[in-house]
């Protein structure tokens, strides 16, 4: 149970690496995205974050009960994750609409496969 969890942490946290460079090279604001997040419930960033581990949790979930295993797996598991919530249900969202797209994608893909991805279970 102690793995899952520090899987858990560390996918909630490092999943938001290619969003967070990218608003920062390209100038944007880096806490953009987590604002967007809790848009979906009428809040700011401190809703943004509680979307955001509570929608990471659900996901950990599914993909631990589907038994998604490998680096490769959760990439694929991250892309049909990033096609539900960013072009299926984000699309409805003004704020998750107007996010880079890329960057949002690949915070998927990084995701699925730091928790998919290999290391003791």
């Amino acid at each position: 149970m102690k793995v899952s969890v520090r899987r858990f942490v560390l996918a909630a946290a490092l999943s938001g690496v290619p969003s967070t460079v990218h608003a920062l090279v390209t100038g944007d604001d880096p806490v953009r995205a987590t604002r967007a997040a809790g848009s979906l419930v009428g809040g700011g960033a401190g809703a943004g974050v509680v979307v955001h581990l509570a929608v990471s949790a659900w996901w950990m979930f599914v993909l631990r009960r589907l038994r998604v295993r490998g680096v490769v797996a959760g990439a694929v598991a991250g892309l049909l994750i990033a096609a539900l919530d960013l072009e299926v249900i984000g699309r409805r969202n003004e704020q998750i609409r107007a996010l880079p797209r890329v960057p949002q994608w690949l915070d998927h893909v990084a995701f699925g496969m730091l928790v998919a991805g290999r290391g003791r279970r």
